[in-house]
């Protein structure tokens, strides 16, 4: 790939000089933060030794490297490269690009010892974005992807002491906590768990009680009940020690894991905050799927939120895809450069470009008066509501109070035909169900801060902070949330996807 030449400056990189000829292992590429990461490295590093996928098989695509050029490659995330020199691009693959049909939630991987332990010397560094994102999701799958699979990549980690592990965890590890959430490690808001000299929670405990309370629900139940007792369980669980949900609990607990597995050796966690579509790279708006605020947006552009609990005051901390995937990249050149250290950095926007949630609401409904068809896929119609931001004993009291006399009316009204009324029950079903989901986070009573990573990037040099700028400040919120946002969901999230053929018809290149 030919070199990204930065805008501004001469001096040399400090990043590409670090991650030149280095062996990175990625996880979780098949997902929207990991296909960000993945395209700025092949962009940007063309110099790097190789980028390594572990890639689970699935029914459709058993193989990692079939999976990855029909899931991965295929993807609109990639359109800046193909366009710029598509051949370029499938010679970076076929020789750079390494697949590897494995499992992280498996012991070595579910590799043979000899090929894990090659693996582990083959590979610079370790960077894992895999997780479950389901934030009521069912407990013993929470932990074990958020949890338990990082003491697989800890043992890869303990075979090659040189290797940099970059963890990508959340903001919201944060939980009930309120106030200024700095990057240090969080203190639990519920129940005591203790702490250790080196600063992480001893959670070993805890997370065997977890297990025994798993084991005694799967004894009892089976079937869809099953797994809602299971995500009951998660849900009740994170409650009790000051999370909101099973996600955010389960990556705190994969943090401290890591902590106590790779004391003394090199490890970054990376903290973003709500990620969301690009700001500008690799074009501006460019998301894949719906993600939180989205889901509350489309809802309410097809006419079924109009009302929602939130704090319009509270800073909403969204911050856009490419920032983080460059903090990753800044924390894992440093990383390599300074082995050996433990390091947290967060990559938000809420303490140094804050933007209210009523800033936020008021930002959206003004673009979807004024300009609602240019988002066909988006709104189907103009909107009549205003979407009104509410407290949450408000909200529970107007959605109950409406909910249960429909209720009861609702077989009559099947009955007669009355689909008005019907849809007006569904309407807050859907109202009732993202608020239960999103609800902690629409009313937010904390402020993130990330000192630390724009002093990273004040310490890279000139030309690295214009190839990979982290900083929030740059965002203008009114840009962005009406114009360059709601036009990628519009185009990317919403729009039908738009595959490329990697191989045409010529005859296949043996990768490398």
């Amino acid at each position: 790939m030919a070199k990204q030449q930065p805008k501004t400056g001469t001096s040399v990189s400090g990043v590409l000089e670090q991650l030149r000829g280095r062996d990175v292992l990625i996880t979780g590429t098949t997902g929207f933060l990991g296909k960000v990461v993945l395209e700025k490295l092949i962009r940007t590093v063309p110099d790097i030794g190789g980028i390594h996928l572990l890639i689970r098989g699935n029914k459709r695509y058993p193989d990692a490297r079939e999976r990855f050029l029909n899931e991965i490659a295929s993807s609109s995330v990639f359109e800046r490269l193909r366009q710029q020199d598509n051949e370029a691009f499938e010679r970076f693959i076929d020789a750079r690009v390494h697949c590897i049909t494995g499992e992280v939630t498996e012991s070595r991987f579910g590799l043979t010892p000899n090929r894990f332990q090659a693996l582990a010397g083959q590979v610079d560094a370790f960077i894992n974005s895999a997780a479950s994102v389901n934030f009521r999701e069912e407990l013993d799958k929470a932990l074990k992807i958020n949890t338990l699979c990082l003491e697989n990549i800890a043992a890869l980690a303990r075979l090659n002491s040189k290797m940099a592990v970059i963890q990508v965890s959340t903001c919201y590890v944060n939980g009930k906590n309120s106030g200024q959430v700095t990057e240090s490690v969080i203190k639990p808001a519920g129940e005591a768990i203790p702490r250790s000299n080196g600063g992480y929670y001893e959670i070993d405990e805890l997370v065997h009680l977890l297990q025994d309370k798993i084991a005694d629900v799967r004894s009892r139940y089976s079937g869809k009940l099953l797994e809602k007792k299971l995500v009951d369980l998660g849900i009740r669980e994170a409650n009790i020690y000051g999370w909101s949900d099973t996600y955010t609990f389960t990556k705190w607990l994969g943090e401290q894991l890591l902590m106590k597995a790779l004391s003394g050796r090199s490890l970054t966690i990376v903290r973003p905050s709500i990620i969301e579509s690009a700001l500008e790279e690799p074009s501006p708006g460019w998301i894949e799927g719906v993600k939180v605020a989205d889901a509350i947006i489309l809802a309410y552009a097809r006419g079924k939120v109009s009302l929602f609990p939130g704090k319009r005051s509270g800073i909403i901390d969204v911050i856009p895809v490419d920032l983080v995937a460059n903090s990753i990249i800044l924390s894992l050149a440093e990383a390599i450069a300074e082995p050996g250290q433990r390091r947290i950095y967060q990559c938000c926007s809420g303490s140094c470009n804050p933007v209210s949630l009523g800033e936020f609401i008021d930002h959206l409904m003004a673009e979807a008066k004024s300009s609602y068809a240019d988002y066909s896929q988006l709104f189907y119609r103009k909107p009549t509501k205003p979407f009104i931001a509410v407290n949450r004993k408000l909200f529970d009291v107007v959605v109950g109070g409406m909910r249960l006399p429909l209720s009861f009316a609702g077989k009559a009204l099947r009955l007669a035909g009355q689909n008005r009324e019907l849809k007006v029950l569904k309407n807050l079903d859907t109202t009732r169900s993202l608020a239960t989901i999103f609800g902690f986070y629409t009313a937010p009573d904390y402020i993130f801060h990330n000192d630390g990573l724009l002093a990273l990037a004040s310490r890279t040099a000139e030309v690295d902070r214009v190839l990979f700028p982290v900083d929030a400040r740059q965002i203008d919120w009114q840009l962005y949330l009406r114009k360059i946002h709601l036009g990628g969901l519009n185009r990317y999230a919403l729009s039908e996807r738009r595959l490329y053929s990697l191989r045409a018809a010529q005859p296949r290149r043996k990768a490398a």
